[in-house]
This record gives structure tokens, sequence and C-alpha cells, in this order.
């Protein structure tokens, strides 16, 4: 007996309710007008792995327990005697998650990362590209529930830049608005 598909709870919401929100908040006369998710980037910079490569290896297992999935080792391009940075370095890890995992990740994102983030105030609304992508930056990667407090040994930051197929950043905050994201006023 096959099994149903399984479908992210942010997508079918998506599909069933913020799909229909948008169309009549700005006027769509197509249904392929309607901004949706596109992918989300995660980005971790790693610094001291320069002068420690166990570093870069600890990121590279964070980050793939908190994305689900393997993440790709940046190198740097050049080198930079000050920096004692050499060419083809391995310097941080970032991963591109579409689909079912974007739509885990950002309902994780939404409803328990956030909220767990010390002194938090909402997300600024100007970080919009002006082309409907928004990037934003966490200072601890801890707040992730896939994350045990007790087994790190350093504490990274992290970029997340979520692209969507909206073509204003009006469009795109409505948008990332129904998906719960917590914007200040």
């Amino acid at each position: 007996m096959a099994d149903a598909k399984y479908t992210p709870r942010l997508k079918s919401l998506y599909d069933s309710t913020i799909r229909e929100k948008m169309t009549k908040q700005f006027n769509y006369t197509n249904g392929m007008q309607v901004p949706a998710l596109y992918k989300v980037v995660i980005n971790m910079g790693v610094g001291e792995a320069v002068a420690d490569s166990k570093k870069i290896r600890s990121a590279v297992a964070d980050l793939a327990a908190i994305s689900g999935q393997k993440p790709l080792e940046t190198k740097s391009r050049k080198s930079i005697a000050t920096f004692k940075l050499r060419d083809g370095m391995t310097i941080g890890a970032k991963v591109t998650l579409r689909r079912e995992r974007m739509y885990e990740f950002i309902d994780r994102l939404t409803t328990i990362a956030l909220p767990r983030v010390k002194d938090f105030r909402g997300l600024n609304g100007k970080s919009f590209d002006g082309r409907g992508n928004f990037a934003m930056g966490l200072k601890e990667h801890i707040v992730f529930p896939e994350i045990n407090y007790d087994n790190i040994d350093t504490v990274w930051g992290m970029a997340i830049i979520v692209c969507t197929t909206a073509r204003t950043n009006e469009e795109a905050k409505a948008l990332l608005t129904e998906f719960g994201f917590p914007f200040r006023n």
C-alpha cells in the first residue's frame, strides 16, 4: 500500500490560504504572479578554521544537523598573509535548501529558533535587496533545537537568505509576514 506523500505544514498553508490572501491584496490576475518561496541559503563563516582545521568539521556537522542536508565547504579564493590565509583553505560552509526541506527549516526558524534568541525585538524590515530576497543574521547557532548545547565547543554565527519569486520588497515582506516572520514595526 503506497503512503501519501508528506507535505510540510507551511507548504499546505501556502496552498490553502496564503496564495488567496496575496492574490486579493495585490490584485493578481494570474495564479503564476503570486510570489512563492524559491530557496533558502544558510551560510556559516568559520574564521577560526585558519588556525584549527577541526573547527570547520564541527561547524559543518552543526550546519548539517540544522539543515538536514550535507553542507558545501567554502574555500578561500586568494591568499591573505595578514590573516594567515592560503588560497584554497576551507573557511566556511553553506547549504541551499529547496522544496520540503526549505519549508521545514522556515517552520523551525519562525516557531522555535527566533523565539529562543536573547533580547529578540523582531526582524529588520529593511533587510530586503529590492528584488524580493530577505537576508538575516543569527549570532548564535545554538538557538536551533537540533544542536545539543552540552556538546558545543564554539558558538557560530550564520547568515540566512530567503529567496522568493516576488518582484518588489513590499510583496516579499507581505509573503514572509504570512509565513510567520516577526518583523519590527
